[in-house]
């Protein structure tokens, strides 16, 4: 089967971040593992959907969550678009598939009060760690960027004279978002601090780990954790609720849908209106303060 074909055109003509590849082929080897033991079968002109529909029940009978397996499945289904698509199937066998049924996810943002608190209130150290520590937070709850196009951020991508960032998202995806003044302060400082570390292989890279390296996912992942447990007793403390966060927080002050889309990098309305939960639920809020009939 055409694996490494499909896994190139992933990486190189969608665009798509390695570790996304990476889950990818995981998942592909995975199938291609169960239906060479069960079926004996190498060839994807070959598999069928009862084959396949064999190893969604193998799946759900190991515990495999239904939301796991959707994405195993839907990795599959690409596979086999690409497939059709370069001639090397007629048809696909996940053609009429429905994914499996899963409970709706509700992450719940940080407030006003806990944003003011880890960026006014805690007391950051007055090194370039420290600096940047803050600088990342400020960033997220600033922009709304993913932590892919964080790491990936250039020191060429923001514009001081027109106070923008330009952020690279998903399929390489450009966007232009505002940067407020207090950012931009921070911004320079941080890139004065920079300076102490950088080395040839810094590039233009923005945000370094102390020996000049570029920084990883999973440090930014630890130093939104770090922070926000100081002022946060939620469960889930990530640079996606840092997101989620400023959406949430832009919806509440009356940003339109539409605006939030573009500043996230949305391609459609649909994946946006998931962060409106919660601008309902403020409206709810305001009305039952503001309404005459309201009972007090």
């Amino acid at each position: 089967m055409a694996v490494t074909s499909f896994l190139g055109y992933l990486r190189y003509e969608k665009k798509y971040a390695v570790h996304t590849v990476n889950a990818y082929e995981r998942d592909l080897r995975f199938f291609l593992d169960f239906i060479g033991k069960e079926y004996d079968v190498s060839e994807a002109a070959e598999v069928s959907y009862g084959m396949i529909r064999s190893w969604i029940v193998k799946m759900v009978d190991e515990g495999i969550s239904n939301r796991s397996v959707n994405r195993k499945v839907a990795a599959l289904n690409a596979y086999y678009k690409f497939l059709v698509k370069s001639g090397g199937l007629v048809v696909n066998p996940l053609a009429g598939h429905k994914a499996l049924k899963t409970p709706k996810k509700i992450e719940i943002p940080f407030s006003e009060e806990e944003m003011r608190a880890v960026l006014n209130e805690i007391v950051y150290p007055e090194n370039f760690e420290g600096i940047r520590d803050r600088c990342i937070i400020e960033l997220f709850y600033a922009t709304g960027m993913r932590r892919s196009e964080l790491v990936n951020l250039k020191i060429s991508d923001i514009d001081f004279s027109l106070r923008t960032v330009r952020i690279f998202g998903k399929r390489n995806k450009e966007r232009l978002v505002p940067l407020m003044e207090h950012m931009e302060g921070l911004l320079r400082v941080y890139i004065r601090e920079r300076e102490a570390v950088v080395t040839e292989a810094s590039g233009d890279i923005l945000i370094l780990v102390k020996n000049g390296n570029k920084v990883y996912e999973a440090l930014v992942y630890r130093v939104i954790n770090r922070y926000l447990s100081k002022v946060s007793l939620k469960v889930k403390k990530s640079p996606h609720i840092l997101r989620h966060t400023f959406a949430t927080h832009i919806l509440n002050k009356g940003a339109d849908l539409n605006s939030v889309k573009e500043l996230l990098g949305h391609s459609s309305l649909a994946s946006t209106q998931v962060y409106t939960h919660n601008s309902i639920a403020q409206l709810k809020k305001v009305y039952g303060e503001a309404h005459p009939r309201n009972k007090k």
